[in-house]
Formats: structure tokens, C-alpha cells, sequence
């Protein structure tokens, strides 16, 4: 394999010339970066990265595990951790568990099969010598996944550390959740319904509060009986539909798009017309919602976000520029979504 040194020889220049051009350091002239990027393409050479880690006592490498690469949200999240990687010189290194893959959402209590598939891969990038690691949820819940006194920087992304140390990005579900019923009642809407997850998740209490506060600061009554349970999915939300409609609510705000989706299909079986007689919102923005007839108004999920935020606030840890974390047990980043407005929210007269 060519050195560098045998590069610097080729084209007649130092080897720091040769290295500061495969960097991006400093400024050289465009001859002498053309003939040296002819000869790293023509002789196939490649910087040894665990060579350079260990000169600098860096790897400059950063771990990214992932709950599952299959759920929609986790390839934006890692496209926005590679992104500020690349630009702060970082490699990455991606480990997917393949939780969901494995055991649907059976696991999510199951401490000793959880740790079964994470130990060995935190080992692997310990042992890799990342600088950090970023671990990447398939959505917001307390993990268990750092310990206290676990020796890499690391930070949690779209989910909440157990560990004090370790900083959370998560989305302002309630933030979000309080724009669109905030926008639903400024349609006119009164009665407004919810079709909800698992009320045990984070995501679902946290829309709850946004849907309450934006009532109490419409003037509008909080009932509980007009919240019903969907679990996320299309055939839950078809089958929380009738029920929702049956306490005289004039619209819903569902907790993703995939339950509206439902709530969509239940409608049309019953000719009833979204947007028109019967107003209906998401959450996530999916790509369907921007399809469905009429599209449906959503949020979209800052994810591309939420992995820059991570990958910044880990730069900092390992650089030690961050000053904060150490006084900031449990902090929590708050990134803001999308409110996004189509066609299924209908003016109420009534």
C-alpha cells in the first residue's frame, strides 16, 4: 500500500503538504491539490484512521447504535449525526439492534434480553476506542442503556437517558401537540377528540398536556372520556374512530398519522368526509399524510435536527467545550417540530 511519503515524492512536495491537502488544512495552490488528488485516486491510497486516533490519542471516530434502523425515524436522525460528523472530521461507526425486528414492542421491559444484544455492541465500540457514542431510540422512554461512570461521552437521541451525565435530544411533543389543537379550536372546534397511544408513553402524556393547556386556554372543558386508545397504529385508530365520534366531538387530533389513517378509512366507509364533515390531524408527517384525500394536517418531526443537535453536543463533550453538562443532571434538548397545514381540518359554524 503507497505511503504518504510516497505521495509527497510523486509530486515533488513535503508529506505535511500531502496531509494538510487529504484534510482540508490550509491553503495550497490548485495545481499542487489537483496532482496530489490524482495520485491519492490513481494509487486507491487510504489514511489509517486508527493510526492517526492513536498519535493524537483520538480515534476521531464516533459510535452510532441504533434501536432499530428499520423505524421510520431512526435514518434521518443518523444522516444528522454523519452530517456534523463529517464536518468536525469525525468517522462513524453504526450498530444496528434490530430491537423492533427482533421482538416487535415485547422487549421494552425485558431488561436482561435488552442488555444481551447492547453489552456486546457497547464493548465492540469501546473497544473500537470511539471518542463517543450517540445512541439513537426507536422512541422517547427512560433507557437504561448508559451506566453512571460509563467512561465514553455519550448522548441519548430521541429518547431519555436513565444516566444523570448523559444529555437527551428529544422533540417538544407538547410544544407541538398544543399548535395543532390550538389550531383546530381557532377553526372554530369546541369538542375536540383524541385518539391516543399507549398512555403509559412518554409521547402520548406529553401531547396530552399540549392538547390540555391549549383547552384551558381556549376556555374549553377537558373531558377524559374523549380520549381513546388507537396503540399507534391504522386498525387502532380505525377501530378507535367510532368511538371517539359516538361523544359528539367535531374533530380529532390524533397522536400520529398512522391512527388518522385509520380514522381516514373509517370515515369513508361510513360516508363521511374528511375535512368537510368531520375534521381530522397527525402527527409525524409521514409521507402518506401528504397523499391521503384530504391531505392531513400534521407535524413534522425535526428529525435531521435532533441528530445535529446529538452529534454537537457530543463534539462538545469530547472536545470539553461543554461547560454545562457537569452542573445539568438529566438535561433534556427540546427541539422543536413542524406544524404543517393541509386540508382536514374543516371551519365549525357550530
Amino acid at each position: 500500500m503507497i505511503t504518504l511519503k510516497e505521495i509527497a515524492e510523486e509530486c515533488g512536495v513535503s508529506i505535511a503538504t500531502v496531509s494538510n491537502i487529504l484534510n482540508g488544512k490550509k491553503k495550497t495552490s490548485e495545481e499542487t491539490k489537483r496532482r496530489v488528488m490524482e495520485v491519492v485516486k490513481r494509487t486507491g491510497y487510504r489514511p489509517n484512521v486508527m493510526a492517526q486516533g492513536l498519535r493524537r490519542q483520538k480515534s476521531m471516530m464516533v459510535g452510532i447504535i441504533a434501536e432499530d434502523i428499520a423505524q421510520f425515524t431512526s435514518p434521518e436522525i443518523i444522516e444528522g449525526i454523519m452530517k456534523r460528523c463529517e464536518d468536525h472530521g469525525y468517522h462513524t461507526i453504526v450498530r444496528n439492534l434490530r430491537l423492533y425486528a427482533r421482538w416487535s414492542d415485547t422487549w421494552y421491559e425485558n431488561e436482561s434480553e435488552y442488555h444481551m444484544i447492547l453489552d456486546p455492541v457497547l464493548q465492540e465500540l469501546e473497544t473500537a476506542m470511539v471518542d463517543g457514542i450517540i445512541y439513537i431510540a426507536g422512541h422517547n422512554r427512560i433507557i437504561h442503556c448508559f451506566p453512571e461512570g460509563f467512561p465514553i461521552p455519550a448522548v441519548m437521541a430521541y429518547g431519555t437517558a436513565s444516566n444523570p451525565a448523559v444529555s437527551s435530544v428529544l422533540i417538544d411533543d407538547e410544544k407541538a401537540a398544543y399548535e395543532i389543537v390550538r389550531y383546530i379550536v381557532s377553526r372554530g372546534h369546541k369538542k375536540i377528540g383524541v385518539i391516543a397511544g399507549r398512555m403509559d408513553n412518554l409521547h402520548t402524556q406529553a401531547r396530552i398536556k399540549g392538547y390540555q393547556r391549549a383547552l384551558f386556554e381556549a376556555g374549553l372543558l377537558f373531558d377524559p372520556d374523549s380520549i381513546a386508545i388507537g396503540n399507534w397504529t391504522k386498525e387502532g385508530g380505525y377501530a378507535a374512530a367510532g368511538e371517539i365520534m359516538s361523544k359528539g366531538v367535531t374533530a380529532v387530533f390524533c397522536l400520529n398519522d398512522q391512527m388518522a389513517g385509520g380514522v381516514y378509512q373509517y370515515l369513508h366507509e361510513k360516508g363521511i368526509r374528511a375535512g368537510e364533515d368531520f375534521s381530522v390531524t397527525g402527527f409525524d408527517n409521514m409521507l402518506p399524510a401528504e397523499y391521503m384525500i384530504p391531505g392531513l394536517t400534521t407535524t413534522a418531526l425535526p428529525l435531521s435536527e435532533i441528530g445535529d443537535r446529538a452529534a454537537e453536543l457530543l463534539i462538545a463533550r469530547m472536545t470539553g467545550e461543554d461547560k454545562d453538562s457537569p452542573s445539568e443532571p438529566h438535561r433534556k434538548v427540546l427541539v422543536p417540530c413542524r406544524f404543517v397545514e393541509r386540508g382536514s381540518v374543516a371551519v365549525c359554524a357550530g
